[in-house]
């Protein structure tokens, strides 16, 4: 299995992004994909989650402005990010099972 993320950039807060993390290999499916960002000096967070079952899961901090979604027929999980803060600032890393991503940079800046 590989993932691809990608869409990090640069965002005046307030603002938004998609992410987007591309898997393949014969064992990928879009459940379970998790979302995890890391600011340094701080550890690991996770963000999002479509789990096993389909539901989405998120953590308090991004309620109401994030949102996971998946397309099976392209094999991709996106997170759409609102009202981007400050705060949002980090790496963020997709990850299924033991595979992860190499991470896209998100900067909420003005």
């Amino acid at each position: 299995v590989q993932l691809q993320a990608s869409g990090g950039g640069l965002v005046q807060p307030g603002g938004s992004l998609r992410l987007s993390c591309a898997g393949s290999g014969d064992n990928f499916s879009i459940k379970p994909v998790s979302w995890y960002r890391r600011t340094p000096g701080k550890q690991r967070e996770l963000v999002a989650a479509i789990t096993r079952g389909g539901s989405a899961d998120y953590a308090d901090s991004v309620k109401g402005r994030f949102t996971i979604s998946g397309d099976n027929a392209k094999n991709t999980v996106y997170l759409q990010m609102n009202s981007l803060k400050p705060e949002d600032t980090a790496i963020y890393y997709c990850n299924y099972y033991i595979w992860w991503g190499q991470g896209t940079l998100v900067t909420v800046s003005s």
